[in-house]
């Protein structure tokens, strides 16, 4: 054994230790923390011939970087959907590293951990036995695992076996969508389909959910045709919801496969207000939850439930390879998702899911989006801001009150000074074609008083913007 290596496992107590301390102080700072910094010009690193062992690499470390390091995880970090990992979660997440265990095989123990966690997950989404769940690493893999299965059963309608023969044997590939999120266009490349074989539907007027008689429209012109519907169930800027049971119900005239991507909006199904949104999700083919945003735990981690198996083995599974089994005798995750080798991601959510339990995440499902409405309602009543959608859930879109030819830059720069300060993140997007800023409040950590902070920032800043937008004009 290399003399480090030995050292550092002479010396392994003391650097958990060490870790944990300095997990803990950070952790101990995060609400003060800035969200955002700028970054300094860092010097290029070298790879040295000797190792200096991993107490050194811990103080380098902190040296390099320490000062740098933001609060992503924090309660003002509005970017994104992004959560942030909770205490058991940290603490599950600590134990799969330290364990080091590849999911998969029936006899091992993770096999349980991961069989057990999702069907807590199932009865968390009050999701039917009948669905499959696998992990993968966020919502993009978990839409490509769902929409990869899609295309084998696409295949099938047509006598094809697409896992065989390649996508190019699929003839007149039509995926249908309202408000897709961009990974649909992504796994759709990935897979071979094409982003051109995304059809994008009207939406009902001022929201961002299918008009579900388009969609008939749309079958009425293609009598007969198979195609994949990829609903939304939580639209990125205004958290907006197809109509999932009337889709659901047209899947019982029509030859179609249902993917409702819910990566947060399936968190809706946690609380009596809202799970009404996810009717007739139950019915769906695929669906997509990603649990690094509402469930709060670390990346990366989302799940694809599918109610197809048999057709997620005849895409996944690793045939041939004496060594892994049959993978029709011998069930293992590894057959049934893109990756052979990952961590043990569902340490952290069954770690999560039994510490606070369906009334914990009822609770932080239902104050997030008490305070979402409660920053949307504060900025109604602010001349310098515009609500460009209702609050439904978690996400307030919003845009500055500002001159419309305008608009474009002054958002970009009242972004540009908000991430700079470092109080609050948010991230630019753009709205029916108007500019606009929107923020995802998904974090166990927020409270009224982060609120209020938040509220008083955004208030700071377009005032500067503008006084300077005066200072400019006038000139």
């Amino acid at each position: 054994m290399n003399a480090t290596f030995r050292e550092d496992l002479l010396q392994l107590n003391d650097l958990l230790q060490q870790t944990a301390n300095y997990a803990g102080d950070f952790l101990s700072r995060i609400h003060e923390l800035p969200v955002s910094r700028q970054l300094p010009a860092f010097s290029p690193s070298v790879l040295p011939e000797k190792g200096m062992g991993a107490a050194a690499a811990m103080e380098l470390f902190d040296n390099r970087f320490g000062d740098h390091l933001t609060a992503n995880a924090g309660p003002r970090y509005f970017g994104f959907v992004t959560g942030g990992v909770t205490p058991a979660a940290l603490a599950g997440d600590w134990l799969a590293g330290t364990v080091d265990m590849n999911p998969g095989d029936r006899a091992d123990v993770s096999f349980q951990v991961e069989t057990e966690t999702l069907g807590l997950l199932r009865q968390l989404f009050s999701l039917p036995e009948t669905f499959l769940g696998c992990f993968v690493s966020g919502a993009t893999m978990s839409n490509f695992t769902g929409l990869a299965t899609a295309r084998q059963w696409l295949g099938r309608q047509q006598g094809v076996n697409v896992a065989e023969q390649g996508a190019g044997a699929v003839k007149d590939i039509k995926i249908l969508a309202a408000t897709p999120h961009s990974s649909i266009g992504k796994a759709l490349s990935m897979l071979g389909l094409g982003r051109n074989s995304l059809v994008l539907l009207p939406t009902l007027p001022g929201r961002e959910a299918v008009d579900i008689d388009a969609l008939k429209a749309w079958i009425g012109e293609h009598p007969g045709q198979p195609f994949i519907y990829s609903a939304s169930a939580g639209t990125v800027n205004t958290v907006d919801f197809d109509d999932i049971a009337a889709l659901a119900a047209l899947k019982k005239e029509h030859n179609f496969w249902l993917h409702v991507d819910a990566a947060f909006g399936g968190f809706a199904a946690v609380s009596p207000r809202y799970r009404y949104l996810l009717n007739g999700w139950e019915h769906a083919d695929s669906i997509t939850i990603d649990a690094h945003k509402w469930l709060n735990v670390p990346y990366d981690s989302a799940m694809i439930f599918t109610r197809h198996p048999q057709l997620q083995l005849e895409v996944f599974q690793n045939a041939g390879a004496a060594y892994l089994g049959d993978p029709s005798a011998n069930f293992n995750f590894i057959n049934y998702a893109p990756e052979n080798s990952r961590r043990l991601r569902s340490l952290p959510a069954w770690f999560s899911l039994k510490a606070y339990g369906a009334e914990g995440y009822r609770d932080l499902v239902e104050q997030n989006i008490r305070l979402a409405q409660q920053l949307g309602e504060a900025l109604s009543r602010s001349g310098r801001f515009k609500l460009l959608a209702p609050v439904r859930m978690c996400v307030v879109c919003f845009t500055l009150e500002t001159e419309e030819r305008n608009r474009g830059n002054h958002v970009t720069l009242f972004l540009q000074k908000l991430v700079k300060r470092g109080v609050v993140n948010m991230t630019p997007t753009t709205y029916k074609g108007v500019p606009a800023i929107r923020a995802a409040l998904v974090n166990w950590r927020t409270t009224e008083q982060d609120i209020d902070k938040v509220i008083t920032e955004l208030e700071t800043v377009a005032a500067d913007i503008s006084d300077l937008s005066a200072i400019i004009e006038n000139n």
